[in-house]
């Protein structure tokens, strides 16, 4: 399951990014990447939400992003911009992903795909960002320690 996951997010990734270069709909860039990719070894439901899900909120994110950012949101790196996007998705609207592996999978997805130091901007645009959706889940995990 977490692998299929880790591959859905993989492609929501780069169908974020060409969503944001080619200005296509959620839906025409959905059908290419299941057209175009082997759709066996990916979480296809998680994937078609997460893209449909972003896509849809994408100016509800932005704003709720802006203050965690240290500049623009049209500034950013487009590979991180989507990474971003689609960590704050899983933050506010996937209670079944944990926060901790929401963030990770940002921070893994930018270390292979972004900038050299951009997972370390990543990280820290989610872990600000993670108390305003996830607060009750943080408490439980640093009462467990």
């Amino acid at each position: 399951m977490a692998d299929k996951r880790r591959r859905a997010r993989r492609l929501v990734l780069q169908a974020l990014y060409q969503w944001q270069m080619a200005s296509s709909s959620a839906s025409q860039v959905e059908a290419e990447f299941i057209i175009d990719n082997d759709m066996e070894k990916v979480d296809r439901e998680f994937f078609s939400a997460l893209l449909r899900g972003i896509i849809s909120e994408v100016k509800a994110l932005d704003e709720v992003l802006a203050p965690c950012l240290d500049r623009k949101v049209e500034d950013l790196d487009p590979i991180e911009l989507s990474v971003i996007r689609m960590g704050a998705y899983e933050l506010k609207n996937r209670i079944d992903v944990p926060y901790r592996v929401a963030i990770n999978e940002a921070v893994e997805l930018t270390k292979k795909f972004g900038g050299t130091d951009g997972h370390k901007f990543v990280n820290s645009v989610l872990d600000k960002l993670a108390p305003k959706f996830r607060q009750v889940e943080i408490n439980a995990s640093r009462d467990k320690r």
